[in-house]
């Protein structure tokens, strides 16, 4: 018996997501650990259930996450990502809806790298003028 499963992953930052959708009742497992207990900040959860919502497809798939690197905002937008890409592998006419909204677009800002006599990217050191 062959397990039907749609795949997807997604990138944020640093962060690099895993995503499987199963056909089911619309349980989210995150790092083996439910959704709300992975990622304790109710902003995260709502942003990363976006696509699902836009789509009408919340109860219908069990989505099982494995997520890596970055904080838990960057790792949210991968899970975000990933979600998106493995919707449009199971279903290829929600591309204009999933595009519409955004998810599918590769959220390209990272870190900058610091610069040479600054203290930071940007930060330059205080100016006395004596």
């Amino acid at each position: 018996m062959s397990v039907v499963y749609y795949e997807g992953v997604g990138r944020r930052k640093v962060a690099t997501a895993r995503v499987r959708l199963y056909p089911g009742e619309g349980n989210i497992v995150v790092n083996d650990k439910p959704v709300e207990e992975y990622f304790s900040r109710q902003a995260d959860v709502l942003h990363l259930l976006e696509p699902l919502k836009v789509t009408n497809s919340v109860g219908t798939f069990n989505v099982l996450v494995k997520v890596q690197g970055g904080g838990i905002s960057g790792q949210a937008g991968a899970v975000r990502h990933g979600i998106a890409r493995a919707l449009l592998a199971a279903d290829p006419n929600l591309r204009p809806v999933l595009r519409k909204g955004g998810f599918l677009t590769r959220d390209a800002r990272v870190k900058e790298r610091k610069k040479p006599g600054l203290k930071r990217a940007r930060k330059a050191p205080q100016y006395t003028k004596r």
